[in-house]
């Protein structure tokens, strides 16, 4: 074993505390501004395994159909889609901008009346999906960090400047 070796060896060591928290154990934050009400909102959603109760409050509020003010329980795992795209993508710190969240039933039986490409059985009803981007980059680049993770459903409206993510069934759509 040479010196450099084993002073890189030793560094990479002390570079590492026995303290430091695993990945998995970290904190996880998402951060969001509503498009529709210009609401932000930053949250520590989880913690190792344990999802914050009072955080998933904040979000459910947040997630609200804007149009009538109804609000679900918003699925936990769809906020750990999202979270893993962030990471994906490598910007900790970066924030989604919201299009849609929860759809009351009223909300989309509009929506479905007024525009094409809404589900009548959507999961948005179910506070399953959520609709998203980011301010600086790409939607094509969160639709494929979400097709890589191989959870739920992806829909890519191009045109529209958004991504559709679900906790349903894997599959994609849009160009």
């Amino acid at each position: 074993m040479n010196r450099r070796y084993f002073l890189g060896a030793a560094l990479s060591v002390v570079a590492v505390p026995a303290f430091a928290k695993k990945p998995a154990d970290r904190p996880r934050v998402l951060a969001f501004k509503h498009l529709h009400t210009d609401e932000r909102l930053a949250v520590t959603y989880r913690v190792g395994d344990r999802y914050q109760r009072t955080a998933l409050q904040e979000v459910n509020h947040f997630f609200r159909d804007f149009r009538t003010g109804d609000q679900t329980s918003m699925d936990p795992q769809l906020l750990d889609i999202l979270y893993d795209i962030k990471t994906r993508l490598g910007d900790l710190d970066a924030r989604f901008d919201v299009i849609s969240g929860y759809r009351s039933p009223r909300t989309n039986k509009m929506l479905r009346e007024t525009s094409g490409g809404v589900a009548k059985n959507s999961l948005h009803l179910t506070g399953q999906a959520i609709d998203v981007r980011f301010p600086d980059l790409p939607t094509r680049h969160i639709r494929d960090a979400a097709v890589a993770l191989g959870r739920g459903g992806v829909g890519y409206y191009r045109r529209s400047d958004f991504v559709h993510l679900d906790t349903g069934a894997v599959r994609r759509w849009g160009a």
